[in-house]
């Protein structure tokens, strides 16, 4: 889609192309502006070099316009989680922008940022924003980008955004105080790609939302039934409606897909059409011998779930709905169709959790694995605002590497095992849980080179008075869990 127009936005995903563009977001953005009468957007990402974008010194450009980000008016970023606002602060840089809002001016474009990290806490990113659109900007979007072109200053956007638009934070105006998130109309549901491309992680899929939200109350997630009224579905004749007739592969994307009370008769409606299906997300609890069967016939190859908890009774503690007994199920399902391997994510690092756990999961993963070949992705847990878990410590990088090494150990031979970095974990944890301090020390930590090292060091020599819940600075030889605090840990919803 390349369209020019009288008014053209820069839309920055701060991530290279093959992310971005696997992002139904920001492809649904894209789309809609472009839909706009007189209005056009143009893509940009973070490059694949960052090295050599530097030091070829050539400004950071669009792909549509192939114009420099310095040069439009407006620049839309969706920012995914925290640790991208490593990859925003790089765009500025390489687009010649000062990163940072209070150093712009007029003459620099206005940075109207949104994405799912407003969900949680964009507080980190309120240094380099000047306005902020909360939750689902599907429709608020195109309501601040009338207000940013017909505005004859900066001062008098950032003034009409803040008293138009319910949910646009203005950090400027607002200080730490932020609006609640943005809920757009059912009538504008399903999000939906407009380009598939080989060049993405979701390789030429046809990205589309058969659900949008979370009924379930998980404790630890951003998602959960409190945000924006739980779940809202789709008719699976819609969806039927807007999927092209000639693409291969489509992805249903929603955190809880399978929970779609049509969700059997879309996978078997797609596949007889032709196409392979994947789903975002698959329940445990969901996957019952009906659906694993529309799954195989959909082109799964392998099937991926999530249990979280390494133990029962963490699973309980955050209120997973994932109990052994269902995941044995899973597992024998997924021999009896034949599918290549069972892959099951979860975390490490909970609160209260103990080796004892962790041998549950080795035991457990074992005798799985001789029923069908698994595979473990194993993320450390990061406390997130908005979440009933919020505030809760980070275990510790050596805690969580201590427990890692034990789980790789145990299950040697048996189980295929990946896990992400404890050290970035526990970056990512400190710009969950901080503020505009956290987020200013991101633009110091890249400059500096952007190593673990320097991020440590760019927290460590922030001033005091931030949120003390983000100063758990990893230490050298950890040798015990962190104490839980003695808040009591929530059971229910």
């Amino acid at each position: 889609m390349h369209k020019n127009a009288p008014e053209s936005v820069a839309m920055l995903y701060p991530s290279p192309y093959y992310v971005g563009m696997s992002s139904l977001g920001y492809q649904t953005i894209y789309r809609t502006i472009n839909e706009s009468p007189g209005r056009a957007a143009h893509r940009a990402f973070l490059p694949d070099d960052i090295e050599e974008a530097l030091r070829s010194r050539r400004l950071l450009e669009t792909y549509e316009g192939e114009r420099p980000l310095a040069d439009y008016p407006i620049i839309a970023t969706s920012v995914a989680y925290e640790l991208e606002l490593a990859g925003l602060t790089q765009c500025m840089d390489l687009a010649g922008i000062p990163a940072l809002a209070r150093d712009r001016d007029e003459s620099h474009p206005f940075l109207l940022c949104g994405g799912p990290l407003t969900f949680s806490n964009p507080l980190p990113l309120a240094p380099f924003a000047d306005a902020i659109l909360m939750g689902e900007a599907d429709e608020t979007v195109h309501e601040a980008l009338d207000i940013l072109f017909a505005a004859a200053s900066k001062g008098e956007a950032l003034e009409a955004l803040a008293a138009e638009i319910p949910s646009c934070f203005v950090p400027s105006l607002h200080g730490d105080e932020m609006p609640p998130v943005g809920k757009c109309a059912d009538e504008l549901l399903p999000a939906r790609s407009v380009i598939c491309t080989p060049d993405t992680e979701l390789s030429n899929m046809f990205l589309i939302e058969p659900e949008r939200g979370c009924h379930r109350g998980c404790s630890y997630c951003v998602m959960r039934r409190s945000t924006n009224g739980g779940m809202r579905t789709v008719d699976k004749e819609r969806l039927f409606e807007l999927v092209p007739e000639d693409v291969t592969k489509v992805g249903l994307v929603g955190a809880a897909v399978t929970d779609h009370p049509q969700i059997r008769d879309i996978i078997d409606g797609l596949a007889a059409r032709g196409h392979r299906v994947s789903l975002s997300s698959l329940r445990a609890d969901r996957l019952k011998e009906p659906l694993v069967r529309s799954l195989k016939n959909g082109g799964y190859k392998a099937i991926t779930t999530a249990s979280d908890g390494a133990s029962q009774r963490l699973r309980t503690m955050i209120q997973r709905r994932a109990r052994d007994g269902e995941l044995r199920q899973v597992a024998n399902l997924a021999r009896k169709y034949e599918f290549e391997r069972l892959k099951v994510y979860m975390m490490v690092g909970l609160p209260t959790e103990t080796d004892e756990d962790i041998d549950e999961l080795i035991a457990f993963s074992t005798e799985l694995s001789r029923l069908i070949p698994i595979s473990l992705g194993i993320a450390p847990f990061v406390a997130k605002r908005n979440t009933p878990l919020d505030g809760q410590e980070f275990a510790g990088i050596d805690i969580v590497n201590q427990r890692l090494k034990r789980l790789r150990r145990g299950v040697k031979g048996r189980v295929d095992l990946r896990a992400t970095s404890a050290r970035w974990a526990w970056v990512e944890y400190v710009l969950a849980q901080g503020g505009r301090a956290e987020g200013e020390a991101v633009l110091q930590a890249v400059r500096n080179g952007g190593r673990f090292r320097h991020w440590k060091k760019a927290f460590a020599a922030l001033p005091e008075g931030r949120p003390k819940r983000a100063l758990v600075i990893p230490g050298d030889r950890l040798s015990r869990p962190t104490k839980p605090k003695k808040r009591k840990l929530p059971l229910s919803g």
